[in-house]
């Protein structure tokens, strides 16, 4: 018989399980923050929803050896990023030769006024320090090159935003979406430019599809071209297009993506790996909203709205002379800043519903077990969003009757250090053959599920051949019954 302080354990225990399911299926219902067992806020700058404390303040140029075009004069910095720099874009202009073209940004945000250092040359000093990133919460000097800035933090300003809890295709309750989707419901009305930043797998594409959707453009064509993927010598033609017969291997006449999208937009993804001759070319065409295809001698005038994504920084690119600063400025009047997933854990079983709902299985969600999700939101998602939907696909495909054990389809070489590989006995190599084997069928069962068993997709995503694709799939009986039972 257990004794009364082994029952009262495990009743703790079955309260902290309750109790955790009970917030995160709460997530679901829109709420925006995760409250304590006692009801506190945890994140202590959320004061309501939609309603979340930040914490600006005032720039100026305090002492400089050079004369800068903002001397004298207060820049406010908000939530729109301040940026200080040599080039003639800055917010904060500095006549000084030992300041990069864009050497530092000032951004307000719930912990004070964040100053990062964009990859300058001679750096940010705060006192005697060099400091790449940090928050101010009091008045401070900064050095940046010669230059002494002033910056000021004001008290907490609360900024409000709608508490609807998903933008287009995208989903989330936490303060940092409700913010991204603030701004993307702000943007999407008009031309602006876009420049949308964040780690490989947080949706750049979605937010670019959801920006179209939401535009005036929603009824024209929405085209992208993959930057990391045009071979350098082929680069101005694959932006441009060609004619006929203009270089070797111009067998056909090549139409610009420009002129597929004109009327709608163009997405130009991983913007950071474009050649830089041709960088030039593309900042002429964003300006003149007009382009000339390779071998032609006439301008052609289209009617496009650009969307750039990158996962590169592209403000250290420019000091580092591998990306143009007058391009920089020109694709980035706004910028969106998606957070990774291990950023925002709570959204995660909002964003499960969601993928099971787009999946064709809208009443898998009751069906997920909930010490399962708990597992994954200790996960550390290298992945991020797609990594997370590659594992509810592998867990739908395998469970089509009973609990779906989301955590068990985590991909062993992205899990955390406490999931450990178990030798079982077994030699290296076999240990090693039987991870990959794992991989390479949730891998696939993922993309096979993901593409509707569209094996030309399949090959387009993983970047292999067909014939190769074919192979795996069918060494894993994916998509064929009877290889699968047997």
């Amino acid at each position: 018989m257990p004794s009364k302080s082994t029952t009262t354990r495990r009743s703790s225990i079955a309260r902290d399980r309750n109790d955790f399911h009970r917030r995160w299926k709460s997530n679901l219902c829109g709420a925006s923050v995760l409250v304590d067992r006692m009801g506190s806020i945890v994140d202590a700058t959320v004061v309501a929803k939609g309603r979340v404390e930040i914490r600006g303040g005032t720039l100026c140029v305090a002492k400089s050896n050079g004369a800068s075009k903002r001397s004298g004069t207060k820049v406010e910095v908000g939530t729109e990023p301040v940026v200080v720099g040599r080039s003639k874009a800055c917010a904060v202009v500095l006549d000084d030769a030992k300041v990069s073209a864009v050497h530092a940004e000032f951004l307000a945000t719930p912990r004070g006024v964040r100053v990062r250092d964009l990859g300058s040359r001679n750096g940010v000093f705060v006192g005697d320090t060099r400091v790449g990133e940090v928050f101010l919460t009091k008045k401070s000097y900064l050095l940046c090159g010669d230059t002494l800035l002033e910056c000021v933090p004001t008290g907490p300003a609360t900024l409000e935003f709608s508490n609807e809890p998903g933008f287009g295709p995208l989903v989330g309750a936490s303060p940092s979406m409700l913010g991204v989707f603030e701004r993307l419901r702000k943007v999407s009305p008009t031309d602006l430019t876009v420049l949308v930043t964040g780690e490989t797998g947080t949706g750049k594409e979605l937010v670019a599809q959801a920006i179209h959707r939401a535009s005036d453009r929603a009824n024209k064509p929405f085209v992208v071209v993959d930057c990391g993927s045009i071979p350098t010598t082929l680069a101005e033609s694959s932006l441009f297009g060609h004619e006929r017969g203009s270089f070797t291997g111009a067998v056909d006449k090549r139409t610009s993506p420009f002129v597929e999208a004109d009327g709608g937009t163009i997405f130009l993804d991983e913007l950071g790996e474009l050649p830089t001759d041709v960088q030039p070319k593309l900042l002429r065409a964003l300006a003149e909203q007009r382009i000339k295809a390779v071998g032609s001698n006439h301008y052609r005038t289209v009617d496009v709205r650009v969307i750039a994504a990158t996962r590169r920084d592209l403000a250290r690119e420019v000091n580092q002379g591998s990306f143009r600063s007058d391009l920089y400025f020109r694709v980035a009047q706004v910028r969106v800043e998606l957070p990774a997933l291990r950023d925002r854990l709570d959204d995660i079983p909002q964003i499960v519903k969601s993928m099971l709902d787009d999946l064709g299985a809208k009443r898998a969600f009751a069906r997920v077990m909930s010490d399962s999700v708990e597992r994954l939101m200790r996960h550390d998602w290298p992945g991020n969003v797609r990594e997370l939907r590659n594992v509810v696909a592998v867990a739908l495909a395998f469970s089509k009757d009973g609990p779906i054990d989301l955590a068990l389809h985590l991909s062993p070489m992205m899990s955390s250090g406490v999931e450990s590989v178990a030798t079982g006995g077994r030699t290296f190599q076999d240990a090693k053959r039987e991870i990959l084997s794992k991989f390479e069928r949730e891998y696939f069962t993922a993309l096979h599920a993901e593409c509707t068993g569209n094996v030309s997709e399949i090959a387009r995503r993983s970047a292999m051949e067909r014939a190769h694709v074919r192979g795996y799939l069918r060494r894993h009986g994916i998509g064929d019954v009877k290889a699968r039972k047997g």
